[in-house]
Formats: C-alpha cells, sequence, structure tokens
C-alpha cells in the first residue's frame, strides 16, 4: 500500500557517469581539508595530500562505502520516539533561521524562548521526529555558551533523538557530553546512536575548519553526520543541475571517507541541500523548482547507487509571509521531496523567506502539509476486500453508501485536516471568516501553553544545569 514508483531524474547509466565523474574529481583535483588533524587521518591511511589538498582514490571510496551503515537506529531517550534513519520520511526542525514571525508581533530576531517554543511544538508534533538544530538562532545568548543552552533546551523540552550544531571541538564535545547526561549513563554514545549533527562542505570542493571538528567528533563519539553541500548552481556549483549534482555528491562522498577512515560503520547521512542561484541577484533561490531536480538526482545517487540512507531539503520557500506562494513553493519541494524517496525532510516546518525565517503559524500549516505527503506516500489499499465487489452489488442500483456497514467500518480512516477548513461557507462566515493562519495561531498557542515545564527528571535536570555552569564563560 505504497507508492508504485518514485521520481527519477536520472537512468541507471547516468547515475555510473556521476559516480565515475565524481572519481575523477578526487583523485585529479582533490579536495580541501582545512584541518590538520583531519589531513593527518588522511595520510595515515595512505592518501596522497599537497598542503590542504587530499586527493582520494577509488580504493578509499569503494572502502568507506563499504562500511557505511544502510540503516541505523537513533535512540531516543524515551525509547518510544526511537526511530530508524533508512526507513519511512522522518522530519526534522528548519536548520538556519535568524528570525522568528508571528501574526502578533510580526518578524523580530528570534530569542532562546522562541527556541525552546519551537522544541515544544517539535515535542507535541505527530509528524516531527527529531527535535534540536537551528530552527531559529537565539539573539540574546552570550555565543560562547549559545549552544550549550540551546541543547538544554531541547533535552528540557523533548524526548525525541535530538540533533546538534555544528562548532568548535570544545563547544561540540559540550553538546555530546550533555546528550549522554541526558540518558543517564556514562559511555552510552559510544554504543548508542542519540545525535546527530548537520554539516555543509565550503563549496566548491573544501571543508571548513569547525565542520570538520564538528565531524570528528562525532565520527568519535559513533554519533550521526547530516553530510548536506549547500551549493548555489551558477554561484558555488555550475550553471547546468547536473554538474551541481555532480558536485554536491564529491563533496559528500568525501566527507563520507573522512568518516569512515575515523570510525569504520560510523552512522552518516547522504543529505541534500543545493539549489539553483537567483542569477539576478547572484543570491539564494528558494521555492524554485531546479532545486528539487538537482537533489532528486542527488537522491537517487545516495538511495540507489549506495544505498545510503538520504536526507533532503523539502518545504521552502522564498515567500515572506503566509501567503498563497509559501503554500505552493513549500508543497512544491516537500511532494518532490517525498517522491525522490528520501529518508528525511528539514527546512519543512514553518520556514519563510529563503530560510531566514520560522513562523509559529506556518509551522501548525506545515505540519498538515507533511500528514499529506504522508498519506499521499501510503498510495491505496489494493486488496480484495478493496474492490468492495460486494459491497457495489449489495447496494445496487438505488441503495446508498452512506449507511451501509462497510462505510461505518471504514470512514474514520479517511484523511481529514487539522487546520484547514472543509465547512460550508455559510458557516465559516457566521464563526468570523477566519482563514487559516488566524486558526494556525490560535492552535500553536494552545499547544505552547499546555506544553510541561519540562520533560528532565530532577536529577538528570540538576546534572544538566551543573555543567552548564561549570563550562559556561
Amino acid at each position: 500500500m505504497t507508492l508504485k514508483s518514485r521520481l527519477e531524474v536520472l537512468t541507471k547509466d547516468d547515475l555510473v557517469r556521476v559516480h565515475d565523474a565524481t572519481l575523477k574529481i578526487l583523485r585529479e583535483t582533490g579536495v580541501v581539508f582545512h584541518s590538520e588533524e583531519a589531513i593527518e587521518v588522511f595520510k595515515k591511511h595512505g592518501a596522497r595530500v599537497e598542503n590542504k589538498t587530499v586527493y582520494i582514490s577509488r580504493e578509499m571510496v569503494d572502502k568507506a562505502l563499504a562500511t557505511a551503515p544502510r540503516s541505523f537506529r537513533m535512540r531516543a531517550r524515551n525509547d518510544k520516539y526511537s526511530v530508524t534513519v533508512g526507513e519511512g520520511f522522518l522530519i526534522q526542525p528548519n536548520v538556519g533561521p535568524v528570525y522568528i514571525q508571528d501574526l502578533d508581533k510580526g518578524r523580530r530576531e528570534g530569542t532562546l524562548e522562541d527556541y525552546a517554543n519551537i522544541q515544544k511544538l517539535c515535542q507535541a508534533s505527530d509528524v516531527v521526529d527529531l527535535v534540536g538544530t537551528i530552527p531559529v538562532d537565539p539573539s540574546d545568548v552570550n555565543s560562547d555558551d549559545k549552544y550549550m543552552l540551546m541543547m538544554y533546551q531541547a533535552l528540557k523540552h523533548s524526548e525525541k533523538p535530538v540533533i546538534g550544531f555544528c562548532a568548535n571541538t570544545q563547544q561540540v564535545r559540550q553538546q555530546l557530553d550533555m546528550v549522554e547526561i541526558a540518558m543517564g549513563q556514562p559511555g552510552f554514545l559510544l554504543d548508542n546512536h542519540c545525535t546527530a549533527v548537520l554539516v555543509n562542505s565550503l563549496s566548491p570542493l573544501a571543508y571548513a575548519p569547525d565542520t570538520l571538528e564538528t565531524m570528528i567528533e562525532y565520527a568519535k563519539r559513533n554519533q550521526v553526520i547530516l553530510l548536506a553541500p549547500c551549493i548555489m548552481a551558477g554561484v558555488s556549483g555550475p550553471i547546468s543541475l547536473l554538474g551541481t549534482a555532480v558536485l554536491q555528491n564529491t563533496e559528500t562522498i568525501a566527507g563520507l571517507v573522512l568518516v569512515q577512515l575515523i570510525n569504520p560503520g560510523s552512522p552518516l547521512v547522504y543529505a541534500t541541500a543545493s539549489t539553483s542561484g537567483y542569477m539576478k541577484e547572484a543570491t539564494y533561490a528558494a521555492g524554485t523548482p531546479e532545486a528539487m531536480l538537482i537533489n532528486t538526482a542527488s537522491l537517487q545517487m545516495g538511495l540507489d547507487f549506495y544505498h545510503l540512507p538520504v536526507r533532503t531539503m523539502s518545504g521552502i520557500t522564498h515567500s515572506k509571509t503566509v501567503d498563497c506562494q509559501a503554500g505552493y513553493e513549500t508543497m512544491q519541494s516537500l511532494m518532490m521531496g517525498m517522491m525522490s524517496g528520501a529518508h528525511m525532510s528539514v527546512q519543512s516546518l514553518g520556514v519563510l523567506d529563503a530560510i531566514m525565517t520560522t513562523s509559529y503559524e506556518k509551522f501548525v500549516i506545515d505540519e498538515e502539509l507533511i500528514r499529506r505527503v504522508r498519506r499521499i506516500s501510503q498510495g491505496i489499499d489494493t486488496s480484495d476486500e478493496a474492490l468492495a465487489v460486494d459491497v457495489i452489488q449489495e447496494v445496487g442500483h438505488t441503495g446508498t453508501y452512506l449507511s451501509h456497514m462497510s462505510t461505518f467500518e471504514k470512514f474514520r480512516s479517511l484523511w481529514t485536516p487539522t487546520v484547514s477548513d472543509w465547512g460550508n461557507y455559510s458557516d465559516w462566515k457566521d464563526s468570523g471568516s477566519e482563514d487559516v493562519v488566524i486558526r494556525a495561531n490560535r492552535k500553536f498557542k494552545q499547544i505552547l501553553q499546555s506544553a510541561p515545564d519540562t520533560l528532565l527528571m530532577p536529577e538528570i535536570d540538576k546534572a544538566l544545569s551543573k555543567y552548564i555552569d561549570a563550562n559556561s564563560k
């Protein structure tokens, strides 16, 4: 009872061509790694290195792909929220917005309270599978301590698997330590995948220092790395969509090799985050069909050629407000992401303004859109019972299906909206002619009002607070 086909833009021969092109670039041009520790890892395993440029052989790629897991389990503090990465269509919070927006206060810089609010909404949501990351970047906290404070809020307000933050070595170790404290057992992370982190390469063909420090620490602790080049076709990548897909694949495979050299079998996700440039201004373009075409090609590489868990960016829009444009651009990339076979999706919960803003109201609306695409992905029941021949013959020419027992048995299985209005016009007008944004505004406030103050056990909360105090600057 799932869709019988996926959206594909490359043939099997094309997949081989992209892989061969990737191997050629890795072998002949190489990738720059701005980290002495990373370079030493490559040297130790026989890679040719010139200054900071590492040349990666086919043999190193083959060996790394052989140890990268096809799927893995992410453990939550409450095990009922644990998930298998490599199955289904998992949803994570946004990454990168610096503004928060709602009908009451408009667009403004996000705060730590806003960050905590998004974690509460994620915990309460039946479509959100992972929490943490940066759905809004708090502007009211010390930059040195920001990641500890954000991690604390994610752990305090949710029991789902958590995604951390790309940072320097010390800050990454602090995040990992806090997750381990929350899990309640020293050394727990070495044997369990409990947290993930998103890292972007430095396109074209490079990795930045903080990115590498994050990757190294997560790999050493056996935690999940989401490798996601963020390339703009025509700006930081080739103008051709296939060329940008090749560059994205090359940077991903280079990162994958490093991770597997550090810790063979370390869990990672082949993630995509590229788009085309908005060439009128040479800036980032969100909501473009071409972004998902680039990423669909890359998803095919990760899913069909390398047999890895894959994640895509879907739900993005360039709209500045929750309007028709926000709706059709969001649904466009959500549908393409789901139909391309992605196992995970990011930028799907309230994104506005090319991932600069998270909207509280759009968060609630996007939850419904995700429910829609998940329902579509299930396809239809094709069993003998579903043919309903006996029901059709029993009702005959003049009967009604409304009162038939088969309808009573199954009607609750039909999909219904959670924030859209499906009532008649008169009832809608009599109840105040509210549009969907007003209803979403009321709903997110209700969710926040009913959210518990904390989901941490007192002793865990105390231990985390003590750790933050000891490491704060």
